[in-house]
């Protein structure tokens, strides 16, 4: 059991425990801190790998959950891979690609990083200010000649605008995919996450709402597509001892495929658990000034996986990074994400120091954004002293810029 501090009886900023105060939770309140599922079937499931001792190569339980997530996704093919970075560099080589990929710069460095790893210009575009993700009215201004690709990113389970950009691929010639990390569980216009484009992306890193421990998914209705990536992801194998193309080792464990499978037994209670937290933070930081929590479409079906706030300092009278600095040190793990921006990280940032200027959205919402601690780890009275603190920062805002000073 955490032992708190009795945030009703802070008078004080000096109660905080950046002054010295006891923090709010004894041990660190973390976003995305990892889901096991049912223990007991997870263990069942390991058991039958270590006696049937295949532990890798395409082994029964891949296949099984390969085909689970298809059906999952309503697509014809689930390629499961050991990380969803080396998944979209699979998919890069599988799709041919060569030249510039347009791609926003508000997201983790991992998507542009897996671009250029295989030797792909990634193209920073701007995004648009209230869903955060690729603006399709400047996609257009980031095509040049050497342009092959889009690459769009679904971000906090809410999807990119899908129809604009196929608009833009297909009168421009261009490939379109997602990196759809966030989205996994989520719907648009009614259709699952993992149909939209020429392929999308999936991560199911340990914090991710659905993870395999570590690991990651292409999934796609083209079928020579997915077999150029069933032969990238081992070695070029299309047989015991026959190379026939390029490729690296990018295979799904069995160990990481039994997770997969027993998480995807207890998605639904995992998302309902994860929208109940979310209602909590809404009501919690309903009418707070200068705190702008991101709502989801209700419409659609969502993973509610981030809490996402928008911090104005004007309005709350406090910048996201104060506001962050006072909440780790009570142990609430708050994130920057997605600071400073990829435009701003190595080496994109010595090979363009001038990209933020093309970026404005980015640029504001990099010092703006953060994410709240929720998911399986997180119970419903952490939410409320978790608001509470943020109100009580924002009440004291003057106080606390006078200490600042």
């Amino acid at each position: 059991m955490r032992r708190v501090a009795r945030l009703a009886a802070r008078r004080r900023v000096d109660d905080l425990a950046l002054f010295g105060g006891w923090p709010a939770f004894r041990e660190p309140l973390c976003v995305g801190r990892p889901a096991a599922g049912d223990r007991a079937r997870l263990l069942e499931r390991i058991r039958g790998v270590l006696d049937r001792r295949w532990f890798t190569n395409d082994g029964p339980l891949v296949r099984e959950f390969e085909h689970q997530l298809a059906r999952t996704l309503g697509v014809r093919h689930a390629v499961a891979t050991c990380n969803g970075t080396v998944a979209i560099e699979i998919l890069a080589r599988a799709a041919e690609l060569t030249g510039e990929v347009v791609v926003p710069a508000f997201t983790f460095v991992a998507t542009a990083h897996a671009l250029r790893w295989v030797g792909l210009k990634p193209v920073f575009c701007d995004v648009e200010p209230h869903g955060h993700t690729l603006d399709p009215a400047r996609v257009e201004a980031c095509i040049t000649p050497r342009t092959r690709a889009i690459l769009g990113v679904h971000l906090w389970g809410r999807t990119c605008h899908v129809e604009a950009l196929e608009g833009i691929a297909r009168r421009r010639g261009l490939r379109l995919f997602f990196d759809a990390a966030h989205a996994f569980g989520c719907t648009r216009g009614g259709r699952p996450v993992g149909g939209f484009g020429d392929a999308e992306v999936f991560s199911f890193h340990a914090t991710k709402v659905f993870n395999t421990f570590e690991g990651g998914a292409v999934t796609t209705d083209n079928d020579g597509l997915a077999h150029r990536l069933r032969l990238m992801r081992n070695f070029g194998f299309a047989g015991y001892d026959q190379v026939v193309s390029l490729g690296i080792n990018g295979k799904m464990s069995e160990i990481s495929a039994a997770m997969g499978l027993t998480g995807l037994e207890s998605l639904e209670s995992r998302l309902e658990e994860n929208r109940r937290h979310h209602e909590r933070y809404r009501a919690g930081l309903a009418g707070l000034s200068g705190v702008k929590l991101l709502r989801y479409d209700e419409a659609e079906r969502n993973n509610f996986q981030y809490v996402v706030v928008e911090i104005d300092p004007e309005q709350a009278g406090v910048g996201r990074d104060r506001l962050v600095e006072i909440l780790h040190a009570e142990n609430v793990i708050a994130r920057r994400y997605f600071h400073p921006g990829v435009h701003r990280m190595e080496p994109y940032r010595s090979e363009d120091p001038a990209a933020g200027r093309r970026l404005p959205v980015t640029e504001s919402l990099a010092q703006r954004v953060l994410t709240l601690p929720t998911g399986p780890a997180t119970r419903p009275r952490d939410v409320e002293r978790v608001c509470e603190l943020v109100r009580f920062v924002v009440a004291h805002a003057h106080e606390l810029d006078r200490k600042a000073a």
